[in-house]
């Protein structure tokens, strides 16, 4: 367990006993920081009411005591579409380019867990991300990647358990102990209740499929952030930010609270926590929400859990602009606005970052537009100088009442949802999304009163050409049913049909289900196959009547 670092009274006493040892042990990017004109740069400026200074509880200014003068973000580019094979080539590509992640988007049929020639699947393989039938398209997703150098993350959710097994089982194969990988799942199922759609099963069994990932990599994978609560999704269905604040840490407070109750101790898994928030084009106020997000996890995890390791309390994030924030119309406009989202991310202190393209509203990015919306943050990093003083907008009366008004306002919020019996009750009662719902409703309404503006869309508007739409090889989904085929051919039935029995014994019973999941894929076991069997014993999510 990590020793608390010591609360600190004034900025001076913070770089003293906090920032100077830090420092110390790891140092900063440069010797000095300075502006263009010589001018130097301190580390920190400003003062914190609350005692959050970087790298000490409650984190209002930062997780680390260095931030980015010690270590950038990570920078990724969410990236899947058409094969395994095609995905690989845009991996390969952005790692050239200088990217120092991996962002793994799948196709909607993989992440409901319907194989690619499920009747269900037809009309969707490929179309907003890679299709994953078995570990073969995981041995192509990831040719000549080294998984042990490489962070992974996977925005997966009901087929979560499946997914980071066939990762598992591909480190087997290589030679390396699962404990090796470094990465992130999404895992995050109330979300997907609430907003986005691609859930499976039940709530309840959902959740337990949620906690046995997380006991499983306790064990096996403990470099492994097993679940990143996200905020993203709910506000791109429509959420104002109090909204995305309120409901996400109220999911947070769920997973953790069903670790606990599944026997698991709150310092053993918490330090692996993450979330992935929005950016949104309000810069003090997405700037405002990040600090208020790490003040209320903190808060939550020290007086409501009792977690004692101050990484416990720690709330790490990764951040994507707003699609929903781009326009079809003048699509050069959205560099801009990513350029501001970007802007309020690291700012705001994330630890991980994924800059939307241009083109993103037309279609799948091209190869260019995901490489430019990467510069993007290449730039912000080492020209803009935003990198080169911790929290650079704390201490500002504006910035200082919207973290507080924004804290005060997303914890009215979740206590609404606790009268409701909880995050898991709120979304199987519908209360989560209609308030979505209404929210959405009266952004779209303000648009068309032109009570908002946007530019391009309601005000500005000019003529356009047709502009250029990346599409998907349709010819990729013949190899992707050709692998599926020739997996099904060569493997051993028998053991496949073991494998998936025992998948079904575990489910009705309370053994931790990664571990047949995980012998399932090593028998190349189909998604679907695994997903059939799980529903066999669970069922399949029925949801409420929201309008």
């Amino acid at each position: 367990m990590a020793e608390p670092r010591p609360t600190s009274s004034s900025r001076e006493e913070w770089c003293e006993r906090t920032h100077g040892p830090a420092a110390a042990k790891r140092p900063e990017r440069r010797p000095a920081f300075q502006t263009p004109s010589g001018l130097p740069l301190e580390p920190l400026y400003g003062e914190a009411p609350d005692g959050g200074w970087p790298g000490e509880y409650p984190f209002t200014r930062g997780v680390q005591p260095t931030m980015y003068r010690g270590r950038l973000w990570t920078m990724r580019q969410y990236a899947g579409f058409s094969s395994a094979r095609a995905t690989n080539e845009r991996f390969r590509l952005l790692l050239a380019g200088g990217q120092t992640g991996l962002s793994t988007a799948f196709d909607l049929p993989t992440q409901l867990g319907f194989d690619s020639d499920d009747p269900l699947a037809a009309a969707e393989v490929g179309k907003v991300g890679v299709p994953v039938n078995s570990i073969a398209d995981l041995e192509q997703l990831f040719a000549d990647i080294p998984l042990d150098q490489v962070s992974v993350s996977m925005t997966i959710n009901a087929t979560a358990t499946y997914l980071l097994a066939g990762v598992a089982a591909l480190a087997k194969e290589r030679g390396l102990d699962p404990s090796c990988l470094r990465g992130t799942v999404q895992n995050d199922i109330l979300k997907e209740y609430a907003a986005r759609g691609n859930y499976r099963f039940p709530a309840q069994p959902s959740m337990r499929l949620v906690t046995d990932l997380m006991a499983w990599c306790k064990q096996h994978a403990p470099a492994w952030n097993t679940i990143s609560i996200s905020g993203y999704h709910i506000r791109e269905a429509g959420a104002t930010a109090v909204q995305e604040l309120a409901f996400t840490l109220a999911n947070g407070r769920a997973y953790v609270r069903a670790a606990v109750e599944a026997g698991l101790e709150v310092d053993a898994f918490a330090p692996r926590l993450s979330f992935f928030f929005n950016a949104h084009n309000h810069l003090f106020e997405e700037v405002a929400k990040f600090r208020a997000a790490r003040r209320m996890w903190a808060r939550i995890m020290r007086e409501e859990f009792g977690a004692q390791d101050p990484r416990s309390w720690a709330l790490r994030f990764h951040t994507q602009t707003a699609g929903s924030m781009l326009t079809s119309q003048q699509p050069d406009n959205n560099v801009v606005r990513v350029t501001v989202q970007a802007l309020a991310a690291i700012m705001g202190g994330t630890q991980s970052l994924h800059t939307n393209s241009r083109d993103e509203a037309l279609g799948l990015p091209t190869a260019a537009s995901a490489q430019l919306a990467l510069r993007t943050q290449q730039i912000l990093a080492h020209e803009s100088g935003v990198a080169e003083v911790i929290d650079p907008l704390g201490g500002a009366p504006l910035i200082e009442h919207l973290t507080d008004t924004l804290e005060a306002e997303a914890l009215a919020l979740i206590a609404q949802v606790d009268d409701r019996g909880g995050p898991v009750a709120a979304v199987e009662s519908g209360f989560v999304q209609r308030e979505i719902l209404r929210s959405a409703l009266e952004w779209q309404k303000d648009v068309e009163r032109g009570d908002r503006i946007v530019v391009g869309v309601n005000q500005h508007e000019v003529e356009e050409e047709e502009p250029e739409i990346f599409r998907p090889d349709p010819a990729e989904r013949a190899g992707v049913l050709q692998t599926l085929e020739r997996v099904r051919a060569e493997r051993d039935g028998a053991r496949v049909e073991g494998t998936l029995r025992a998948v079904e014994e575990a489910a009705r019973g309370t053994t931790n289900l990664m571990e047949p999941i995980l012998a399932a894929v090593e028998a190349r076991a189909t998604l679907g196959e695994v997903s059939s069997a799980l529903e066999g014993v669970f069922g399949r999510f029925q949801p409420p009547e929201v309008v």
